[in-house]
């Protein structure tokens, strides 16, 4: 059996800086992606939505997180034109001016932001910072340099395979854990959606790890459970939600055809320290936070 201790050496050195917290559910570390919070109104003139996810994450008991990028950053204009066609000046623009607020922004920003989920009781287990083709090495690179300031050693992204061979040596020289991201799109090979795709990322850095999203696998007709027994080792974080097979839609929790009671009570059962952040991607009835502690609820019961 996997210990605690066995698991982080298997993920690393560089993962000595993350900290799980003590409170969990029968054994299982459930946390949140703070970009369940997304749809949550920002106040005027805010900086940030970080003081707006701390009272999230406080008010639908959670108390762990991977914190998602854009909360930390000035709001980006709404919408993207229509799909394919070239962006407008202003979203060049945009774009640069954010690539600009990253590279310059001084590091000591983003400890003060850690140091306030730290007077929360909060713990940033890992930063979600998507990379694609558009972002250039420097600011890939400062990427791993705000979660060393974040105070994590686990990154994750959305990203393809030709962009994760940009990363691989940045990781490399940061030391720092980078959990890839799946989604279900099997039909394009640059996508990380298969399992031959993440072996295929995996091989790239020793730093690689899977961020396995439990209901796009299934929505893409794989089998979590036994992924998830297999490559536990490889394995950096989950995303839970519920979704159909054959690239079905996000549901409620416990309409769809996501294993999630099997997964958490895998967990449990193997005591494997893999954190298992709720993702609430479904269309709810109730606020984000609401449908959140609903998760948090789910989880608990199917834990029991």
């Amino acid at each position: 059996m996997l210990t605690r201790r066995d698991f982080g050496l298997l993920m690393g050195a560089s993962v000595v800086g993350v900290r799980l917290k003590a409170d969990t559910t029968q054994g299982v570390h459930i946390g949140v992606q703070t970009y369940s919070f997304r749809d949550l109104p920002r106040p005027a003139g805010a900086p940030d939505a970080v003081d707006l996810v701390i009272k999230a994450m406080k008010d639908s008991g959670v108390s762990e997180c991977e914190l998602f990028a854009p909360q930390l950053e000035p709001a980006q204009p709404a919408g993207r034109g229509a799909r394919g066609a070239p962006p407008s000046p202003e979203a060049v623009k945009a774009r640069d001016d954010l690539r600009r607020w990253r590279l310059e922004t001084p590091l000591d920003h983003f400890t003060a932001v850690r140091k306030k989920f730290d007077a929360a009781g909060l713990t940033i287990y890992a930063y979600c910072f998507n990379m694609n083709t558009g972002f250039t090495d420097a600011e890939i690179d400062r990427g791993f340099q705000i979660a060393h300031a974040l105070g994590t050693g686990v990154m994750t992204t959305s990203t393809t395979l030709d962009v994760a061979r940009r990363i691989a040596p940045i990781a490399d020289k940061h030391k720092i854990v980078v959990g890839l991201h799946g989604h279900s799109n099997i039909s394009d090979p640059n996508e990380l959606a298969t399992p031959e795709s993440f072996a295929t990322a995996l091989k790239m850095s020793p730093y690689f790890r899977v961020n396995l999203d439990i209901g796009h696998f299934t929505a893409a007709n794989y089998d979590a459970v036994a992924y998830i027994r297999e490559h536990h080792a490889k394995i950096t974080n989950l995303h839970l939600k519920d979704r159909k097979k054959n690239q079905g839609d996000n549901v409620p929790w416990g309409q769809g055809d996501t294993p999630i009671r099997e997964v958490l009570q895998l967990l449990k059962r193997e005591k494997w320290p893999i954190p298992a952040d709720i993702e609430y991607e479904y269309r709810g009835q109730g606020t984000p936070v609401e449908e959140v502690a609903k998760c948090v609820t789910f989880a608990k019961q199917a834990l029991a």
